[in-house]
Order: structure tokens, then sequence, then C-alpha cells
């Protein structure tokens, strides 16, 4: 294995791991154990815990961003186009959440004894999230109709969305993407003079 690909593998490891008991009980010797390694090599890429866990968080925090980026729409267009990219962004951003539950549980819902680094990234994250959400907000949901405050605009979206999100997380059995989609579809139209 290179030493790029084992340093994935300690990454993916401390994820799993984080993802099953949370940051509690965490240790270099646990990830060790679940990586099949001795702690020696564990240390041969990362100084400490501390390094290695700041290393994961970015590179999730890296990978959330990334999807974000890929399904936020840069603008709305005219008509019942802004319903349909303001849904397609919804729900490709509720897919993503499906498809890395743990990623997302760390961005949306961080475990107690989360490290004050994870809080840091995830609301630097929001805050590039909002401000790219207001850009596209700012003329607003229906045509002639300019938001007057596009960042707070932006921001109680993303609360709705993310508040979507977190239900999928909990209890998706309840709260299904379908439901969340036609609610969401719901909502908009009542927002939006097509």
């Amino acid at each position: 294995m290179s030493a790029a690909q084992r340093r994935e593998q300690l990454l993916d490891v401390t994820k799993q791991l984080v993802g099953e008991q949370g940051f509690h009980d965490l240790s270099i010797e646990a990830i060790a154990k679940r990586a099949g390694i001795t702690r020696p090599v564990i240390y041969a890429h990362f100084e400490d815990l501390d390094a290695l866990l700041e290393a994961m968080l970015e590179r999730e925090a890296r990978r959330a961003l990334s999807q974000l980026a890929a399904i936020m729409p840069n603008d709305l267009p005219d008509g019942s186009g802004r319903t349909d990219a303001l849904l397609g962004a919804l729900r490709g951003y509720l897919e993503a959440i499906q498809s890395d539950p743990v990623t997302w549980r760390l961005v949306l819902m961080p475990p107690e004894g989360a490290p004050r680094m994870l809080r840091e990234q995830v609301e630097r994250g929001r805050e590039g999230v909002v401000a790219a959400l207001a850009q596209v907000v700012g003329p607003g949901l229906a045509p002639d109709r300019p938001s007057p405050d596009p960042p707070l605009t932006a921001r109680l979206l993303s609360a709705l969305s993310d508040e979507a999100a977190r239900l999928l997380l909990s209890d998706s059995e309840q709260y299904p993407l379908d439901r969340l989609m036609r609610h969401a579809e719901w909502l908009l139209h009542q927002l939006i003079e097509d």
C-alpha cells in the first residue's frame, strides 16, 4: 500500500469509528486495531490523534463543500424554472446526505465531544454556502420581487434545507426523501408566484 493509500485508509477508519462511537473513546490504539496495523504506522503519517482528526475533518469538510458546490444553482431562471432549480438543488443535497451519512452527521449533527475545530470548520463552510446562496436568491424567489435582505433569505432557506437533512439522517423511515421533497415543493409554491 502506498503512503497516500495508507493515509486515506487511516482517515477512512477514523471517520468510520467516529461515526460509530463519536469522539470520546477514539484513540490511536483503536484506529490501529481497526486498520489492522500497529500504532507506529499511524505515527509515520500523523503526529498525534489531534493531527489525524484534523486531517479527517478537513477532508470531510472539503468533500461536503464540493458536493454542495456541484448542486447549488448559479442563478434562478424565470418562471417555473425557479422552483425546479431550487428543488433540484435540495434533492441533490439530500441525495448527497444519503450517500455519505457519516460525513453529513458530522456537519449537521456533531456528536458530543466533537473537537472545536469541527465546529469552526462547519461554521466557515456554512458561511460560504450562505454567501453563495445569497447571490442566487438576491434577485428574489419570484419575478420582480427582489429579496430585501439576501443574506437573511439565504440563511432561512439554508436552515430549512438543513432541517430536512437532519430529519432524513435521524429518521429516514418517517421522513424519507420523497416526503421531504413533496413538502418542499408545496412550500416553494407558496413562496414563489410562477
